[in-house]
């Protein structure tokens, strides 16, 4: 049972950059509406299991400090599909397992196992042939700058992953208390991006409001709320193919809904990144330290 609730969180997150697209928003606005249109479900949801949250007030805020690092996540990852399309966008997203275990060994010393240097490369080739290598036939309006954008928001994601790791780390709540307040978080960061950027027009279409609102309740709640559930459960080869199935669904999504026609050379990159990201994953980039844990803050 636990494995099918996991795969339906995959399978609801990978249609997230689909919803994204067709919202037609600025990046800020679509970051900023996905998480404030998620707000009032998580709070009845969290208010259900209240008497469970145990956290100090420290974890809270640093809950909602990982959500800003969404926030940013979100807004820049928009930006990317602008660039080079949901597809490639929402993969390169997912590299952001190199920058987790990099914070990871900075962070907790979980020093990375020597084969995780021998994948990073691969990884990275992976990401330079998504460019397309300046070919005619590359899909994207600007596939280097994509690709920059890209790996920021891989960046933004990991330091997300690593913040509420560290919110939760005693399991003190559950999984929808921690996301409530990351959400909040995002809200705020992506609201606060948004004024100074001046991206943050409202959509004037019922259908746009529409399409944010399936991401909001398709993704951002019940998405993580069934991926935060079930993958603690599961063991890593397990983890890393279910949670290969957002990008790799989305490559399909986007091909058929979409109609983003990626060239062989990226269509390479592709299968190199998801190659690469899978066995990082599977044979895990990390291994603990005998150094006691140092938890951040």
């Amino acid at each position: 049972m636990i494995h099918l609730v996991s795969v339906l969180g995959a399978l609801c997150l990978s249609f997230s950059p689909i919803f994204a697209r067709l919202a037609e928003t600025q990046p800020a606005a679509n970051a900023f509406f996905r998480t404030f249109y998620a707000l009032p479900v998580l709070f009845v949801i969290h208010r259900l299991f209240r008497d469970r949250d145990r956290r100090p007030p420290s974890a809270r805020r640093l809950a909602v400090a990982a959500g800003a690092f969404l926030g940013l996540d979100l807004v820049t990852w928009n930006h990317a599909m602008g660039k080079i399309g949901a597809a490639l966008a929402t993969l390169l997203a997912n590299t952001q397992v190199i920058f987790v275990g990099l914070g990871a060994w900075m962070i907790y010393r979980e020093r990375p196992h020597a084969r995780s240097f021998a994948t990073i490369p691969i990884v990275l080739l992976g990401v330079g042939l998504v460019s397309g290598l300046g070919r005619n036939d590359s899909y994207g309006s600007d596939p280097v700058e994509g690709i920059v954008l890209g790996i920021f928001t891989a960046v933004a994601y990991s330091c997300f992953i690593l913040g509420i790791r560290a919110a939760n780390s005693g399991h003190l709540a559950p999984s929808v208390s921690p996301l409530l307040d990351a959400t909040a978080g995002a809200a705020v960061a992506s609201l606060l991006v948004g004024l100074v950027s001046g991206g943050l027009e409202v959509p004037d279409s019922i259908g746009s409001h529409g399409w944010l609102l399936a991401q909001a309740l398709g993704a951002q709640v019940v998405g993580w709320l069934l991926i935060s559930h079930a993958l603690p459960r599961l063991a890593g080869l397990e983890t890393a193919l279910i949670l290969l199935i957002q990008p790799a669904l989305a490559v399909v999504w986007a091909r058929l809904i979409l109609d983003e026609r990626l060239s062989w050379v990226q269509l390479l990159g592709v299968a190199m990144v998801l190659a690469g990201v899978t066995y990082l994953g599977w044979r895990g980039s990390v291994s603990a330290s005998s150094e006691p844990v140092v938890e951040p803050g």
